[in-house]
């Protein structure tokens, strides 16, 4: 099932909404503040710097970081996907690619199979590779120096990175849901950018309700603008964006159908819970690694849902956000 607001999304960010540099990037300031420190030590001392591990929930703006990165450093970013990286040749070759400084940015960095974390180990630690020449008997392996450079991964689950590859990163980020105060800066920098009129109070509805997602938020902003073009005067105010947000099941804490649809197979199918995540999957015919990366993060961060050792569960007010009444304490069966 394709979701609105799903932060995956059918189309990545518009790169013109994207931060320029550190100063223009809205939220994660503890994040943004580190890394300014050492950017500017880096550029002092005339190195690359540190390699560099995003982690947190997908449309946080950890691509957009990165890109940010890259620009303060004043190198060129290089881009790859963990999944299309499938054999080491592949990942040598844009290795060797790469200039001096240059940022080499792997999004799902943990669907790397194991043979190229391989390639990618000395790469890290040393600035080379192993290459072999030949075959057979008289098949050599040489080692192939390669520029300074920087890695910098993108992870939505960084329990599935291995060991020895989370420890060759030097700087850790992991990602926090934005305030819906952060949201309204974005939105205000979006609006501005795409030439759209946003009154206060459309801000504050659109960003209660975009699940502090800045990926979601743009995506909100421009499909409630085609509804004040059609069924209003253009303007983006409070009234158009209820009205465009409920034509698209998106209520009023930014939970879509789906989400409301997982709440209420475990509050009602399976009586609150425990329920195991394959048995959820099959009951909502969704796949079990989409429930978990994409529905539950948010859904956890708004006390909705717990995860348990035996399973999945319904919160109290996950219940009184169905409108699903508690049963009395105590009642007698």
């Amino acid at each position: 099932m394709t979701r609105f607001i799903d932060p995956h999304g059918l189309e990545r960010a518009d790169p013109a909404l994207r931060p320029r540099d550190l100063s223009e990037f809205v939220g994660q300031l503890r994040i943004v503040e580190n890394l300014r420190v050492y950017i500017r030590a880096a550029l002092e001392r005339d190195e690359p710097l540190d390699h560099t591990l995003l982690a947190g929930p997908p449309g946080l703006g950890k691509t957009s970081l990165a890109y940010v990165m890259s620009e303060e450093m004043g190198v060129r970013t290089r881009t790859a996907s963990g999944p299309t990286i499938e054999r080491g040749g592949d990942l040598a070759a844009i290795l060797t690619s790469l200039e001096d400084h240059d940022v080499l940015f792997i999004d799902e960095i943990h669907r790397l199979n194991r043979a190229v974390e391989e390639v990618l180990y000395p790469a890290l630690e040393d600035f080379e590779i192993d290459v072999v020449i030949g075959s057979g008997p008289g098949a050599q392996s040489v080692k192939l120096p390669l520029c300074r450079f920087t890695l910098v991964g993108a992870t939505t689950r960084s329990g599935l990175l291995t060991a020895p590859l989370r420890s060759r990163f030097g700087i850790h980020c992991t990602f926090d849901f934005y305030s819906p105060e952060e949201l309204e800066q974005i939105l205000r920098r979006s609006a501005e950018r795409l030439d759209i009129v946003v009154t206060p109070e459309g801000r504050r509805e659109l960003a209660r309700r975009a699940r502090g997602t800045p990926r979601i938020v743009n995506r909100l902003l421009r499909r409630v603008r085609d509804f004040a073009q059609v069924e209003g005067d253009g303007t983006i105010d409070a009234e158009i964006t209820r009205i465009a947000l409920q034509r698209l099941e998106v209520d009023e804490m930014g939970l879509d159908k789906m989400d409301r649809r997982i709440l209420h197979t475990i509050a009602v199918k399976f009586s609150g819970g425990p329920v195991g995540l394959d048995t959820l999957a099959a009951a909502i015919g969704e796949s079990p690694d989409t429930i978990e990366e994409t529905y539950e993060p948010y859904l956890i961060q708004q006390g909705f849902l717990h995860r348990t050792p035996r399973g999945r569960v319904v919160t109290p007010r996950g219940k009184e956000h169905l409108g699903i009444a508690e049963p009395p304490q105590g009642t007698l069966l």
